[in-house]
């Protein structure tokens, strides 16, 4: 397990910690208060920017200009470290506003609000542990296969549909990897999907 993904963890049990007995971690002051709230708005800020750019704009611009086995082991040490930066930035989130709005005391809203924090993390770290070892190690071995045949370093749409029609463990690899691929694509999607609910409420709480 690498460093970032043990610095996740770290920060995972620390937002856990404050859910559960945030007056643990001291009285709220005014000035307190603040710098919780700018590590709040700085986490939300910084996972969801990078979701929205990762997830709609860098990668699709990276397919469709690098050749295909290139772009995917780019993305294969790309998205452990974009999955543990966002893990740690939605784990400061959670803590925040679990110290800001503790459970006992907090509204409905509030409480439906970090429910959909704690979701956009848990689809986040199940990516992170789960899904993306899963899908590189299925690139790997597909990327292999592919070369025995000479393909993959086509640019954008691939030939691989083509060639598997005729060899039996290409078809089979690129059905288990869409199916892995297609599960963690979703997972990304679901964390975004939170995320983008909290921006809501977060605009409904700032006076401009």
């Amino acid at each position: 397990m690498g460093r970032a993904s043990l610095i996740t963890i770290a920060v995972v049990f620390l937002a856990i910690g404050v859910i559960i007995s945030p007056e643990t971690f001291g009285p709220k002051s005014t000035a307190l208060s603040t710098y919780i709230k700018l590590a709040h708005l700085l986490g939300f800020s910084i996972a969801f920017g990078a979701a929205l750019w990762v997830t709609f704009i860098g990668g699709i611009i990276m397919f469709k200009n690098l050749p295909r086995h290139q772009f995917g082991n780019l993305q294969s040490k790309m998205f452990p470290a974009y999955f543990s930066m966002v893990g740690v930035c939605i784990a400061v989130t959670v803590a925040s506003f679990g110290y800001l709005h503790p459970w006992k005391t907090s509204s409905t809203g509030e409480k439906y609000q970090l429910g959909f924090l704690i979701s956009a993390l848990a689809f986040n770290l199940t990516n992170l542990f789960v899904f993306t070892p899963m899908t590189v190690e299925m690139m790997k071995q597909r990327h292999k296969v592919e070369r025995e045949n000479n393909i993959g370093e086509e640019v954008g749409w691939s030939k691989n549909v083509e060639v598997a029609k005729k060899n039996p463990k290409l078809a089979a690899m690129n059905k288990k990897f869409g199916m892995i691929h297609g599960l963690s694509s979703l997972a990304n999607i679901m964390s975004f999907g939170s995320l983008a609910i909290h921006s809501w409420y977060l605009a409904g709480k700032i006076d401009l």
